[in-house]
């Protein structure tokens, strides 16, 4: 029998704990007039901790300006990154928006259409 590796469970803890910091780093640190209400729904680590992969919704603004905005803060962030962690190697920061809402949106809105049509057909 093999024993399980560490790491994947390691990888999980830093990137939650990387989610944590940036989203109080943002609130707190950064001015950009881009990034409004941000809210970081993820993290996904590469296994070498060389990049990261941040996923995010806005409450106001436009995503796009929002994405450059925390793209362009990015070497900003993971120096407030490098004060805060205690690993060897701070992730290079890429932000993404996150369409999960939108997606949800889109779905509840189809099955309001369906369900008012078949009302109808009754």
């Amino acid at each position: 029998m093999r024993k399980k590796s560490a790491t994947p469970n390691r990888s999980f803890k830093v990137a939650d704990q990387i989610q944590r910091d940036l989203t109080e780093l943002i609130a707190r640190e950064l001015k950009d007039p881009r990034v409004g209400m941000v809210t970081l729904s993820g993290v996904e680590v590469t296994p070498d901790y060389a990049h990261a992969k941040v996923f995010f919704s806005v409450l106001q603004g436009t995503p796009q300006e929002c994405a450059d905005g925390l793209n362009q803060a990015a070497g900003f962030l993971r120096a407030g990154l490098f004060k805060r962690l205690h690993i060897h190697t701070v992730p290079t920061l890429h932000f993404v928006f996150d369409r999960t809402t939108e997606h949800a949106a889109d779905m509840n809105a189809l099955i309001a259409r369906a369900v008012s049509s078949r009302a109808k057909e009754d």
